[in-house]
């Protein structure tokens, strides 16, 4: 089954007087829609966009699993475990909440930011928070998430260039940039694709380069 979801049909939240819009992909904050509550270990696909000097203040996390992607501008990370990084496009960001953990984002930048940040459910609840971040990571460099049993694949495709879809349980397809044909559908920068018990599925970039974020989950 493939239930592809529009760029368009997001949950628009944030808070436009502090510089701050909110896309969500899943119900989240004040948005419930009981139909749309996960995908697998997929908790959250919140595409946030912060002006220069706003941000989120120190706010908690436990028992979640989080990754960001930038896809313009620098973000600022500060937690409670003594991290403070400046993560950029192509960087993988994963902060492993554990047990608590606090943070702060902010876009300490002169130009606005745009990141997409996914929350996963661990398998297990507990343990110790934790922080990772990989660097200009290598297009078709799996990053592997065994706490929640998934797997990122980062794409870069150029011009009519086709990648295979993971034949896992749930394949979660995000496009970042450009538009990619999947089967008999078209989607473009923001749309999603949510994949379940399909197997030898293809990815086509269009008529420009696409970029991608897939999630191979367990069922």
């Amino acid at each position: 089954m493939i239930s592809v979801r529009r760029s368009g049909d997001r949950f628009r939240g944030g808070d436009g007087a502090a510089g701050i819009e909110s896309r969500h992909s899943f119900s989240f904050g004040t948005f419930y829609d009981p139909d749309n509550l996960r995908f697998g270990p997929i908790l959250a696909c919140n595409e946030e966009r912060l002006a220069p000097g706003a941000g989120f203040e120190e706010h908690p996390h436990s028992h979640t699993e989080i990754v960001t992607w930038v896809v313009e501008g620098e973000l600022t990370h500060r937690d409670s475990a003594g991290h403070a990084t400046v993560v950029r496009p192509g960087d993988v960001q994963h902060l492993s909440a554990a047990s608590g953990v606090r943070h702060v984002e902010r876009n300490d930048g002169e130009t606005p930011l745009t990141f997409l940040q996914m929350w996963l459910a661990p398998l297990e609840p507990g343990g110790d928070p934790s922080y990772t971040t990989v660097p200009g990571i290598a297009d078709s460099t799996p990053y592997a998430l065994p706490e929640a049993g998934a797997m990122l694949h980062v794409r870069r495709l150029a011009e009519g260039e086709r990648t295979a879809v993971p034949d896992a349980p749930r394949v979660y397809v995000h496009v970042v940039r450009g538009g990619v044909a999947l089967g008999d559908e078209e989607l473009g920068v923001g749309d999603s694709a949510r994949i379940s018990g399909e197997a030898g599925l293809e990815l086509v970039a269009g008529g420009a380069p696409a970029e991608l974020l897939m999630w191979e989950l367990p069922d």
